[in-house]
């Protein structure tokens, strides 16, 4: 049997209407759909098939209702995640734009330094050519003035000849035609001038040639261009590099500068890039040992410094400074490390080459020291 329950008179508010539950009891507040005077609370003098018509109707409209909730709640969801992502996407796109003006600072400012570089250079190149011009264009000075007095000196010597050799005789009278025509005929004709053009062979070593080290130079100097020519990495590795980051000697600035500054870590990975560039630049290797020692990666500070050395020949004058640079570092690895004998050795090795270095004559009377305490404890 269906229980038909009583329908209200009209529609009544859903959205307003409430209902509470406590004490086992329900409480309803209804409010009307549409303001007007109600007959009754409920349809009187309805059958039942008309209270089950609008019993299943409402239900219907009920679930329509609902439905019609879920889409429109559905859609707000979408409308929400859609504008959540379009504010993803700005604030995304917003970091990439400031990364990308980050980053165009920043190859701005590179490109900057780096001409600032090349300027450098050419005035310095510039420098030595035109002081090298001056010396040469003061020895050539020097050498037209000593040609010149050396002309003067032997035009004056014609000279006295020549009125030694026509003074007349005592008793003789004066000079006759003939006499007058000699002295012309012997008079030296004006010598003519000429500007003498003088080529110095260029040197890059400082010192005077000598033929005993000739070998020696061009060896050097042969090891050296071919340092320059040499690329050792493979450039397909490096292909994202700045053109700027692809110069060693560039790089070999950049980590000086970081070493000046403190920041060891940033000078040892320049060198590092620039060692990969070109492998044969002794100092990368001893610039890379200095950062080594300070960051106390002594192992690799005597490997970096025993590279260097071995670069750095033959042992010219031109190089003199920084293999007693490489000797020291890498005795004092060695010191550090507590290898106080094979630390004495590079020392001595460094005051071999500068025995006038009181700094390095210091340090390695101290190690003697230590070697002799060392000795007499055990």
């Amino acid at each position: 049997m269906v229980q038909i329950y009583p329908i209200l008179y009209a529609p009544i508010d859903d959205t307003n209407s409430t209902a509470k539950i406590g004490n086992g009891i329900i409480f309803f507040t209804l409010y009307k759909k549409e303001v007007a005077m109600w007959d009754s609370l409920t349809l009187a003098n309805a059958n039942k098939e008309k209270l089950q018509y609008l019993r299943e109707n409402a239900v219907l409209k009920a679930h329509e209702k609902a439905k019609e909730e879920t889409e429109a709640k559905k859609v707000t969801k979408q409308e929400h995640k859609k504008y959540a992502l379009e504010a993803t996407m700005k604030l995304e796109e917003a970091e990439r734009k400031r990364i990308e003006d980050l980053k165009e600072k920043e190859r701005q400012k590179v490109t900057k330094e780096l001409e600032l570089w090349k300027k450098q250079q050419k005035d310095a190149e510039k420098q030595k050519r035109v002081q090298k011009e001056g010396e040469l264009h003061q020895e050539v000075e020097k050498l037209k003035e000593k040609k010149k007095e050396k002309m003067n000196k032997t035009r004056i010597a014609n000279e006295g000849t020549s009125k030694t050799s026509l003074k007349p005789t005592k008793g003789h009278g004066s000079y006759s035609m003939f006499s007058e025509n000699l002295k012309e005929e012997q008079l030296p004709a004006p010598r003519s001038t000429a500007t003498i053009k003088i080529n110095f062979t260029s040197r890059v070593f400082p010192t005077a040639l000598r033929e005993s080290r000739v070998a020696e130079e061009e060896e050097w100097l042969r090891k050296q261009a071919e340092a320059r020519r040499t690329v050792s990495a493979d450039l397909s590795e490096l292909e994202d590099l700045k053109e700027e980051e692809k110069n060693p000697d560039w790089l070999k600035d950049k980590g000086n500068k970081m070493f000046a500054t403190g920041n060891y870590l940033a000078a040892v990975n320049a060198y590092n890039l620039a060692v990969r560039l070109n492998n044969k630049l002794p100092l990368l290797y001893l610039n890379r040992a200095a950062c080594h020692l300070k960051l106390r990666n002594l192992h690799k500070a005597i490997e970096d410094s025993s590279k260097a050395l071995e670069l750095l020949t033959p042992p010219v004058p031109d190089n003199e400074n920084a293999r007693v640079k490489a000797y020291v570092r890498r005795g004092t690895a060695f010191c550090q490390l507590e290898l106080y004998t094979e630390g004495l050795q590079d020392y001595e090795a460094a005051l071999k080459i500068d025995p006038k270095n009181k700094t390095i004559e210091r340090d390695a009377e101290k190690i003697r020291h230590l070697i002799q305490g060392t000795t007499q404890d055990s």
